[in-house]
């Protein structure tokens, strides 16, 4: 399992070896002692599965608040999504930033988001599902969200497609009115 370090400080690809041959694959998702040799020491509470029926569903970018903030392993087990995370620990030097990355099942790649980001994804085909670990359980009086367009933070989805999104993600305040409330530092 290779752990890569993104330029957003706490985000991580992970890239599981896949062990394959003339009857199909096996790979280890998550490994604690491959994640405590990184220094990544995170207790995984709750698996989660969605599935988006329709290519261009974007969900996000949602996050908890403290103190029911979120750490999250995510990855794409059928079709592919565009896979977006972004800062919103207030005095972190890439406050507002972004990191995207494809996830699909035929790359295997995941990526792991900690707490202070807030988290989102496009579907780049239909009939997606994905599976990701958290290690807080579910919080409906903390879950809170940013306008996915917003310009201040500037996502650039890939695609050209007005994107389906539910009632609250047409709703999300854009970052600067946002209920956040995470400090760089915090963890």
């Amino acid at each position: 399992m290779s752990i890569l370090e993104t330029y957003l400080e706490g985000v991580f690809i992970i890239e599981p070896k896949v062990y394959g041959d003339h009857r199909g694959w096996f790979m280890e998702t998550y490994n604690e002692s491959s994640f405590r040799e990184e220094s990544l020491n995170i207790n995984f509470l709750q698996d989660n599965h969605s599935f988006s029926a329709v290519k261009g569903t974007l969900r996000g970018l949602h996050y908890q608040k403290n103190p029911k903030a979120q750490t999250k392993l995510v990855r794409c087990t059928k079709g592919a999504i565009y896979d977006v995370a972004v800062d919103i620990r207030k005095g972190s030097k890439t406050y507002g930033s972004w990191y995207g990355i494809e996830l699909s099942a035929e790359n295997k790649k995941q990526i792991l988001i900690p707490k202070g980001f807030a988290h989102g994804f496009l579907t780049l085909t239909d009939n997606v599902e994905v599976q990701y670990k958290v290690d807080e359980f579910y919080s409906p009086e903390d879950d809170r969200s940013i306008l996915w367009n917003d310009p201040e933070i500037g996502v650039d989805w890939p695609t050209n497609i007005e994107p389906i999104l539910s009632d609250k993600d047409i709703n999300a305040p854009k970052i600067k009115d946002a209920d956040i409330n995470f400090k760089y530092g915090d963890y």
